[in-house]
């Protein structure tokens, strides 16, 4: 049977259907509440229980402490509602929402940034276009209807194409596709745009802080704030094991060389003997941040990249005086199925 929630402080009320979480009923009635990954693992989602019964779904234990769940604590991108709710969760500001559509597109072309990662560029059909932040991410919807989900790694002024940053999954079934079967006009269907995670209004100086495929959405962030002639300062962290997993260097030495009020930090958390010439920053992107700031109390912090930079990332901003509300985050989680 369908639930009735009720939302805190709006008032707001909604009905859930059987099987379907409190976000995605929610995002169906207009509602437009705060997630990012949509799986479990980011915690952008959490909301507060108040009144009620929920199946809390699954979870990675980062996104929600234990202690977090018996405080009344919820992840309304995986709980559904096992009797009437009330809940606490403040909305997005309306003025930001984007309209979530399903589409059809074909693969353009790809070609492979480094060993491990594919750039894919999806043309949509000639009279659709898809109206989104820079940021957000699209979910594609495979034959047998599981999704995987993608940062978009292009601005919205350039909308002609949707470009994917994809890594390579050992054993992955789709991301095994993409290396070694991908063919040019193939076609898929996705859905969005979908996620909180877009550049805010603000005059603050931002801390950008990327890790992997991570760079895709803060890439789109940055190329959109460049052409709309932004002026506040950009300080970008980006993380990876090795030399050879940077890539698009070329791409922020010149934006670097460009703008004034852009700078750029590679490091490398476990260098091999291939870069015994490495002369920049090593260890941990969260370790290498206070060798730069002591105090970032008056900046906001945007964070993209595996679930653990996110988490090792906001805490070490926040120690650093770093508002929570002021940071925004994306944590990417991959299937192997």
């Amino acid at each position: 049977m369908a639930y009735t929630v009720k939302l805190e402080p709006s008032g707001k009320q909604f009905e859930v259907a059987p099987g379907q979480t409190i976000l995605d009923a929610a995002m169906h009635h207009g509602i437009n509440l705060p997630y990012g990954c949509r799986n479990g693992a980011c915690g952008d989602c959490k909301g507060k229980l108040v009144a009620g019964q929920v199946d809390y779904g699954q979870y990675q234990p980062t996104a929600m402490s234990e202690e977090e769940r018996a405080q009344g604590a919820a992840l309304f991108c995986q709980a559904q509602p096992q009797s009437d709710l009330v809940i606490e969760a403040y909305e997005i500001d309306d003025a930001k929402k984007t309209e979530v559509r399903r589409l059809p597109c074909r693969v353009h072309d790809a070609r492979k940034l480094t060993h491990d990662i594919m750039e894919v560029r999806l043309k949509l059909p000639s009279a659709e276009r898809l109206q989104f932040l820079a940021g957000q991410y699209i979910e594609v919807i495979l034959k047998d209807g599981r999704r995987r989900a993608f940062s978009i790694a292009n601005s919205p002024l350039h909308d002609d194409f949707l470009t994917l940053h994809i890594r390579y999954v050992p054993s992955g079934e789709f991301t095994e596709h993409v290396f070694t079967g991908l063919k040019p006009k193939e076609i898929w269907n996705f859905e969005g745009p979908l996620g909180n995670f877009y550049l805010r209004d603000s005059d603050r100086p931002a801390i950008l802080v990327a890790g992997g495929t991570g760079l895709g959405p803060i890439k789109a962030m940055l190329e959109t704030a460049f052409e709309e002639g932004l002026e506040r300062d950009f300080h970008l962290f980006f993380g990876v094991r090795a030399r050879r997993d940077l890539y698009l260097t070329e791409t922020l030495d010149q934006w670097q060389a460009e703008h004034p009020n852009f700078r750029w930090t590679p490091a490398l958390s476990d260098p091999g003997e291939e870069d015994a010439d490495w002369s920049g920053e090593t260890g941990y992107i969260h370790e290498v941040i206070p060798r730069y700031y002591d105090d970032l109390s008056g900046h906001e912090g945007y964070l993209a990249g595996p679930p653990p930079m996110v988490e090792a990332a906001s805490e070490a901003l926040q120690q650093l005086g770093l508002d929570k509300d002021r940071l925004f985050s994306d944590a990417f989680t991959y299937s192997v199925e």
